[in-house]
């Protein structure tokens, strides 16, 4: 009964997991290009195989967690878990004591772990499994499903043609996800968001961060960690001749309360002049805006294309938004960062409609021209 319920809940984190990120396959290969970045693995010319690595561990997870909730070639499902869970408890070990992938994608932008957050849970699966795995031991020398009694046969068919069904549906959502948008959207850009409403419970609850320095006593030579409020306060640490200095190099802004988290906080739309358009863009009764964060990737026939469509909205206020202040022709140029353009969406290019600052309607430019 036990180890039952233990394999069920462990079977259903893995599949849960692995249908959000492959629902959003493009999203999860953009967190797979950050582990292949110089300040992580310095691997830049595994970056072009980002999306194929993901298919694979997506598939993995998913399949194995399938396996496993319908009992399935035990031993070697297990055992290819444990080997999957030591795989990513490594990589989020090191996102964690390196602080250079602040979120690792685990659960797509569903659930947002911290990096020690998603650590953890890769410990206590990994611990489940290794349980998992003693507890089962005794029936891996078993005959399987594949003995000669016909009931155990039929019965083994019916899970192996519930695992096939389950794989044409997660080929289905994979393939829409890359080729067009997620059919199921997790983000904080889905349509419907008010992104002024956002903005506005960014600002009414925001983060708060405090300067810690490091001070050294060049006479006894003591460190001491000293907050922005104490350094203030005790005129020690600043009054004339005092023996006590900054280490500028050793400093830290350390997070001491946690505020309203989106990532809409990341809408910053710049003109080439470097002046902020994003109150324009939000406070429009209409705005369509053309985004591409690889433009160089993207066909001018197909820019030409939807540029044109765009221009027929002669009431909206339209933009191309880039990562180049000379992409687009006919509308008008503004910048934004990439890993910002590509968490509203993933088509390159893709166009996206807002009412009052209210997304109405977010399309593949591919789509949006039909």
């Amino acid at each position: 009964m036990i180890k039952g319920l233990l394999r069920i809940i462990i079977a259903i984190i893995f599949i849960a997991s692995g249908f959000v990120k492959a629902v959003d396959l493009v999203g999860f290969s953009f967190k797979m290009e950050e582990y292949f970045e110089p300040p992580v693995f310095n691997m830049p010319f595994l970056e072009k195989f980002a999306l194929l690595f993901s298919i694979i561990m997506v598939v993995l997870e998913l399949w194995l967690g399938l396996m496993l909730l319908l009992k399935l070639k035990l031993k070697f499902t297990l055992s290819a878990l444990i080997a999957l869970c030591v795989f990513f408890g490594f990589l989020t070990f090191y996102s964690a004591y390196f602080n250079v992938v602040t979120d690792c994608g685990c659960f797509g932008d569903a659930i947002k772990f911290t990096p020690w957050q998603s650590f953890i849970k890769d410990i206590v699966l990994l611990a489940g499994l290794i349980i998992l795995f003693i507890l089962y031991s005794k029936e891996f020398q078993k005959t399987d499903e594949y003995s000669d009694r016909q009931p155990t046969r039929s019965y083994a068919k019916i899970k192996y043609t519930v695992l096939g069904v389950c794989s044409l549906i997660l080929i289905y959502f994979m393939t829409v996800g890359i080729i067009k948008e997620p059919l199921i959207d997790f983000r904080d850009y889905k349509i419907g968001t008010d992104l002024n409403a956002e903005k506005k419970k960014i600002a009414a609850n925001p983060f708060e961060y405090k300067t810690f320095y490091s001070m050294k006593n060049e006479k006894t030579k003591e460190v001491r960690k000293v907050n922005q409020d104490d350094y203030i306060k005790q005129t020690e640490y600043w009054a004339e001749n005092t023996p006590w200095k900054i280490e500028e190099d050793k400093n830290e802004s350390v997070l001491v309360k946690e505020g309203y988290k989106s990532e809409i906080a990341k809408f910053k739309v710049e003109n080439t002049e470097g002046g902020e358009v994003t109150d324009e863009i939000l406070n429009a009764p209409e705005a369509v805006i053309i985004f591409s964060y690889h433009p160089h990737d993207v066909s001018p026939e197909l820019l030409k294309q939807v540029e044109a469509k765009v221009n027929l909205n002669k009431n909206a206020v339209k933009y191309g938004v880039s990562t180049i202040p000379t992409t687009f022709k006919t509308v008008k140029n503004a910048m934004m960062d990439e890993t910002a353009i590509k968490t509203i969406a993933r088509s390159n290019p893709f166009v996206l409609t807002l009412k009052n600052g209210k997304i109405i309607d977010k399309q593949p430019a591919k789509d949006y021209i039909k």
